[in-house]
């Protein structure tokens, strides 16, 4: 899949991130999943927008595909889907270096006014450098 819409955020997997099984531990997926949502809101929504709104997870859904492992340069694929009211989804896929799909992601996110911290609606245009 190519699309400029996408934001692609790079791991190195660590000795930290592995459990007792020796892969990487379920919990360092969602981990992932919001390094890889914050890198993309930072490299793409401007200062004013940075500092006037923050983002507060709803929920994650995460499936767990294959098993990745120390050592490992993986490839975190992002992308803002829907946004309707208050809230956004965004998906996360992560891939090996062969390009096999490790662990995907579906995030519901909420905005909120970084003064109030209470939920504040998505406006038309908001998104539209993620979209």
């Amino acid at each position: 899949m190519t699309n400029p819409n996408f934001y692609i955020h790079p791991i190195t997997v660590s000795t930290t991130d592995i459990d007792a099984m020796g892969h990487v531990n379920n919990v360092v997926y969602l981990r992932y999943v919001q390094e890889a949502a914050t890198a993309h809101w930072q490299a793409r929504a401007d200062t004013t927008l940075q500092t006037s709104v923050l983002w507060v997870v709803l929920r994650h859904e995460i499936d767990y595909l294959a098993p990745a492992f120390a050592g490992e340069t993986l490839q975190a694929k992002t992308w803002v889907g829907e946004t309707s009211g208050v809230k956004s989804i965004r998906f996360v896929e992560i891939t090996n270096a062969a390009g096999k799909a490790v662990a995907t992601a579906r995030t519901v996110w909420c905005m909120l006014d970084a003064n109030t911290l209470k939920p504040k609606r998505i406006e038309p245009g908001m998104m539209e450098p993620f979209m």
